[in-house]
Order: structure tokens, then sequence, then C-alpha cells
């Protein structure tokens, strides 16, 4: 006879096996588990306690999955006063080179270019002081092996050719395809490329083929970081825990660094890469295998693929990367290949000492993974309250010295000349380095930076640098000056003496 199955005995049984493996320590269990519990204010709730931690003004963040838009918002001000927003403008600096790859990969997808190609076969006007520049391929450019060098200061130029012309007395740090050397002139020669390629400007290009099919209305690329962008404020830079409003440092840097785009945008483009390189209306922009290759490790370099950064094997889980900082701006943008998660963080303020945007986005990250993230001691803010203590101790100590500059003079008269500079030296080499720093740095290459910029570089560093300089320069001319006063008094004396 044939036996019947009791359904509601083998319903309860198979409820009753899933509970039981759910508490096991699979991880992909674990996975699936954690993106169930991924509650969006548990967001909120840390993206606001780190500015506040930090004493950051403002953010932007979204974060996509498998091609769907997940959560975006702003938090915070701008210079202006206004509110952030998820559509407010900020420059996402570095993290512009994965844009300028994906249009080389484009390039290459309609057959007009090889990836393995040499740059002279397409830019033989750009040259270098340096035979091997002839053997450099498109691939080494994009993967940061082509062994072109990152000078901090460089000359100033108003146009893309003019910022790739300044490259003709450079030489390369190594062979090309043999080492990882980061520099942002592989991406201003990637520019002229697409340039040359397409026949279109570089910003057209980027709005046409890229910014357009993804629906990034508020994205453009503008050649000089000093143009004045409508709907962009300043930005900040943080000082003793606390963001002042601050001019950014200008610079051509189209293709490298060039980008200014909206959280809201960020999250189109994250979509896409998520989504095999096709956008929300389903347009292929590039094939998942060519998509596959710009986050593959290439040769000579085992942490940066084509436009994007690999995450080291002590990060978990991996990551596929790109950060960019600005002067006044901070941006990071990850993939996390095994949840199919994406996240952008846009801030619109500068710290020094470290990357708030790589950790507010590690920390949301965590919150996707179902772990909690971990709010961190402010060290920033730390480094430059230590730094504020030294400079009020270097300060008063300063001012005591001055008080006593001439007594210390009248104790030294009788020295011989190179003595008595001798024991300047301390006041003098320091007052002469922090010069050069403050007015002659600037001016190098004929660069348009001011002493001004140099100090947003690192404010709370720079102040206590600016006030060892003012204190050297005043001791050094007081102690000078009352010495001089007591040699011409000691003369008038001997002179009544003779009388």
């Amino acid at each position: 006879m044939k036996k019947s199955i009791d359904t509601k005995k083998l319903g309860f049984v198979l409820v009753l096996i899933f509970i039981l493996l759910a508490k096991l320590p699979f991880p992909f269990l674990g996975e699936v588990y954690a993106n169930h519990t991924f509650k969006t204010e548990d967001i909120d709730k840390f993206v606001t306690s780190y500015l506040k931690q930090h004493g950051l003004p403002g953010a932007s963040i979204v974060v996509v999955k498998n091609g769907q838009l997940i959560y975006e918002k702003g938090y915070g001000h701008d210079s202006e006063g206004n509110p952030i927003t998820e559509k407010s403008l900020m420059r996402i600096g570095s993290a512009s080179k994965s844009f300028s790859a994906f249009a080389v990969l484009q390039l290459v997808e309609e057959g007009k270019v090889q990836l393995d190609d040499r740059v002279i076969k397409y830019l033989p006007e750009v040259t270098l002081d340096d035979s091997r520049w002839k053997e450099v391929t498109i691939r080494q450019l994009l993967s940061h092996t082509s062994g072109i060098p990152n000078p901090i200061i460089v000359p100033p130029a108003n146009n893309l050719k003019a910022g790739v012309e300044r490259l003709s007395d450079w030489r390369l740090q190594a062979n090309p395809g043999e080492k990882y050397y980061y520099s942002n002139a592989n991406y201003w020669i990637i520019a002229l490329l697409v340039e040359k390629i397409s026949e279109q400007e570089f910003s057209e290009y980027l709005n046409q083929k890229l910014f357009s099919p993804l629906g990034m209305d508020d994205s453009l690329a503008n050649v000089n970081s000093g143009d004045l962008v409508v709907g962009l404020p300043r930005g900040y830079v943080t000082v003793y825990g606390k963001a002042m409003p601050w001019s950014e440092l200008e610079a051509m840097n189209m293709g490298a660094g060039s980008i200014i785009s909206t959280a809201s945008d960020m999250g189109k483009w994250l979509s896409m890469q998520t989504n095999e390189g096709k956008s929300e209306e389903g347009e292929q922009l590039l094939s998942k295998e060519l998509l596959e290759e710009t986050y593959s490790p290439q040769l000579g370099s085992e942490k940066y693929s084509l436009g994007w950064e690999l995450s080291s094997p002590n990060v978990k889980p991996a990551r596929i990367s790109h950060s960019g900082v600005e002067t006044t701006y901070q941006a990071q943008q990850d993939i996390i290949p095994n949840s199919g998660y994406a996240v952008a963080v846009l801030l619109n303020s500068f710290t020094p000492t470290i990357e708030h945007a790589y950790e507010i986005s590690t920390g949301i990250i965590q919150l996707t993974e179902g772990q909690k993230p971990e709010l961190k001691a402010p060290v920033s803010k730390i480094i430059d309250l230590s730094l504020g203590v030294i400079t009020m101790i270097y300060l008063l100590l300063g001012i005591r010295g001055i008080l006593r500059s001439k007594r210390w003079s009248k104790e030294r008269k009788k020295q011989t000349a190179w003595r008595f500079v001798l024991g300047l030296m301390p006041q003098i080499v320091p007052s002469l380095l922090i010069g050069w720093l403050f007015f002659i740095v600037p001016t190098l290459q004929n660069n348009s930076s001011t002493t001004m910029n140099v100090f947003g570089l690192f404010p709370a560093a720079l102040f206590l640098l600016a006030i060892v300089f003012m204190i050297g320069v005043v001791l050094t001319v007081l102690r000078i000056y009352y010495r001089i006063s007591f040699k011409d008094k000691n003369y008038t004396k001997k002179r009544s003496e003779l009388l």
C-alpha cells in the first residue's frame, strides 16, 4: 500500500532544519542574514556620529547593490550654510581616474585602440626626455606602471595640451611595465589620448558617452580646479577639530582628478559597475569582459588595475576602490564583489592626516556585512590639538626670549662676531627653511600657488611653523640690534675717555 506524506510535518521539519542551519557558522548564510538585517537608519546614526566626533562639516553618501539604489543621503552643511543633500556638488579628485579608464575601455571595445598599443602610435607629439618613453603602452599608463614620475610642483597649465607638454623634460623612474609608480601625469596623457581618438574634448566625451547615458545630469569635468563652477561652494580644511572654509589649490588635472559630481550621480555610476556594465535603462556601456579587465591585477602592479585600486589581502571583505583627495574635498568609492554592494562617500572637507571618506565608507561596508562599525578615536583632532599645545608652549617661550633679548645680547657683548652669530643659528636656520617653504616654494616652476595655499595643506602644523618663523626673525633682529647698540655705547664711552 502506498504511504501518503504528511505535508504539515514535512513543512515543520524543513523549517526546523533551516533554523538550525542558520545558526551554524557558514559564511554564505551569515552574509545573506547580514544583507537582510541591513538598516538605513544605522547609516544615519553612524555617519552623523562620525561627523560630530571628527568635526567634519558635511558628507553625502550613496549605497547600491547589484545595480539597484539602496540608499542616498546628505548630512551637515556647506560653506554657504546650505544643507548638504545627495544632490550637492563636490569634487571627487582622483576617483576621476576610474572614469578616464572606462572611457579608454569603451574605445577599445569600439576597436579604435588596443590596450597594449604604444602611446606614441596615437600621440607622436607627446615626448619625454627619455628614450624608453617610446615603449610605454596605454595599459601601462592606466595601471601606473609606465615609470612616469609624479612631481609635487609642476608649472601651471591652462588646458590639457599645455598640461601634457610639461612632461617634455621629464625622465622615467623605471623601465616601462616593471614597477608601480602612481602619477597623475599618466592620466593627463590618457585624457589627451581620448580626445585624439574620439575627436572630442575630453569633458564632452564624458558627457556624451558616460554622464548622459547614466543620467548623471549634475556631473561635469573642468580643466582647472581654480575655475568657477556654478553650484560648487568652497570646501573646508580641518584644524584643531574644527572646519575652516578654504579655497581649492589651483591645478590643471584633467583626466586625473577633474570630475565634480554628487552622491546621487555616483550611485548611478556604481549601479552600472555592479550591473555588468549596464545602465538603469539596460544600455550596455561596456562589455562584462572588459569591465572585469578593469578590476584585474596588471603586470608590474598587484595593487592597481585599470583605474581602480585593489585592496590588500588583509582587508576584509575585498574591495575594488578609488579614493580622491583635493585640498578642500575628499571622496571614496568602493565596490564589494562578494556581496554586490557598492558605496560612495563625498566630503566637503580636507583633513591632512586621515582620509575620512575611506573610514566612513568602511563603516558603511561593515553595516552591509551585518557588523557594527567601530567609531575610532579622532586621531586627526588629537594630532592637531597636540600641535596646538606645542605651538602655545613655543609662543610663550618665544615671548620670554624676546623680553630677554637685551639681556641675552649684553651677556654676549664681548664675544667675537662669529661666536655671536653661531649663537643665533637656532633661530636663523629654522627661519630660513620655513621662509623658503612659505615664500619660495609656492613660486617654483612659475606656480600659481600662494603662501595661503601652502598654509591650507596642514594648518595646525604650518601655524606652528609660522610661529617658529616669526619668533626666530624677531629674536634674531632684536639680538643683533642690542649687540650693535652695546657696541656703539662702548665706542662712545671709549671716545669720551680719550677726549
